[in-house]
């Protein structure tokens, strides 16, 4: 940490010396990929809990809240418990809500939960005119090709033969999975810069979703780990968690000023993550990069 912000064109001098002593060095630890890197984390997570170091004394720091999405989902698959601060968990952000919504009503026609939620994304429908197109749709035997049949609302119409297309289309059984997140994330694109502010800050979680999809065999396979809202999904805690629950602690720096933990786990640090991209070529902005990386190293008590 001291060697970070001595390389900072402007400080005020200031060197930390450790009363206990010096510890175990900083490790850096290389990896493939994101999937890779959620893998070892969560390796040594559990690692350090069979040695006595409970989940709450153990936190994870990242630059951007998008930046733990691949870990959370590993998380929630082995069962670890978390809490996540600064931005929501990556599987309650609505627009991936959304894009899995259209993947699940695909999947099952009469997925009535996910069918409000894709015909609400059009312009002029609600919720009363989403639930009367699902009820007319089950009165044909819930087949996604006779939403050809049906005539939307007059606000929606202009929308609807794209989306009858793409639901069709991803509904076939001989259309592969591969490419089919990308399929609807193309179609969800407009919907999701109209619907969201900062639209452009969030198209990381779906370019993101789409990569993950890659890791799974079949569209089946794919909505069962990631369920919208699973009822016990390990990380998916309401509310803080009460005093006397062991929790893994996930944080943006930003969130983590202030707080410590036995052990930090800093995730990304590479070239337009941590720094970010946007500070590239802008001195002051670099500088900001710095003291956030200062930070996050300062968050560690023993092991980093």
């Amino acid at each position: 940490a001291n060697a970070v912000m001595a390389e900072a064109p402007r400080q005020y001098r200031k060197d930390l010396h450790a009363e206990r002593g010096s510890g175990a060095r900083p490790r850096l630890v290389t990896v493939a990929d994101l999937r890779q890197q959620a893998e070892c984390v969560c390796d040594e997570v559990l690692r350090r809990r069979e040695a006595n170091v409970p989940l709450r004394r153990q936190g994870v720091l990242f630059r951007s809240s998008s930046h733990s999405d691949v870990l959370e989902i590993e998380l929630a698959r082995r069962g670890i418990p978390f809490v996540k601060y600064g931005g929501l968990r990556f599987l309650d952000a609505g627009h991936v809500k959304d894009l899995l919504a259209l993947l699940r009503w695909a999947d099952n026609p009469r997925n009535a939960l996910a069918a409000s939620r894709v015909l609400q994304l059009l312009p002029g429908m609600g919720p009363v005119n989403a639930r009367r197109v699902f009820e007319r749709l089950e009165g044909l035997g819930a087949r996604l090709g006779a939403l050809r049949e049906l005539e939307p609302p007059a606000g929606a119409a202009a929308n609807w033969p794209a989306l009858v297309d793409l639901l069709t289309e991803l509904a076939a059984p001989d259309c592969p999975w591969p490419g089919q997140v990308e399929r609807a994330r193309l179609w969800y694109q407009p919907h999701f810069e109209r619907l969201y502010e900062q639209a452009h800050t969030r198209g990381g979680d779906l370019e993101q979703l789409t990569l993950l999809s890659g890791q799974f065999p079949s569209r089946e396979r794919f909505l069962t780990e990631l369920a919208l809202d699973p009822p016990a999904a390990a990380g998916d805690l309401s509310g803080p968690p009460a005093l006397d629950e062991d929790y893994l602690v996930l944080s943006t720096v930003h969130s983590a000023k202030g707080m410590e933990w036995d052990t930090v786990y800093l995730l990304n640090v590479v070239d337009g993550s941590f720094p970010s991209e946007f500070a590239a070529g802008r001195a002051e902005l670099l500088e900001e990069e710095r003291r956030l990386f200062y930070v996050a190293l300062t968050r560690a008590q023993n092991d980093l």
